[in-house]
């Protein structure tokens, strides 16, 4: 997914929760360019066979397996990307930090709501 897309979907998501400031957005863009970075990163790991060891030849020229480099950014990206949205309230937790509630939840409509009626008679 491309960065702009990334920073409407995360502006969305914060709109949802009713967290979106103004205040926030250079935060937003940096999270949506970590977001668009890790995709590119994944594709490429996929591409290259997706292989969590490859071979490395150290400068004395041995070879041994060591962890996929892009795997190793891929991971790397994921919990910058992890920092960020919990700076921004958007895991249940910080968000409970933020705002000092969960969450809401929609209310259950058709089958849901029927069953849910019946648990409570």
């Amino acid at each position: 997914m491309t960065k702009s897309k990334w920073k409407k979907l995360i502006l969305d998501q914060m709109n949802a929760l009713n967290i979106q400031k103004d205040a926030y957005n250079p935060a937003v863009e940096t999270l949506a360019g970590i977001l668009e970075q890790r995709d590119k990163t994944f594709r490429e790991f996929k591409s290259s066979g997706g292989h969590s060891v490859v071979e490395y030849t150290n400068k004395g020229g041995s070879t041994n397996m060591t962890k996929n480099p892009l795997l190793i950014l891929w991971d790397d990206l994921n919990k910058s990307a992890l920092a960020y949205w919990r700076e921004l309230g958007l895991t249940p937790s910080s968000y409970k930090k933020m705002t000092g509630d969960t969450p809401k939840k929609e209310k259950p409509g058709g089958l849901a709501a029927a069953l849910a009626s019946l648990e409570t008679n």
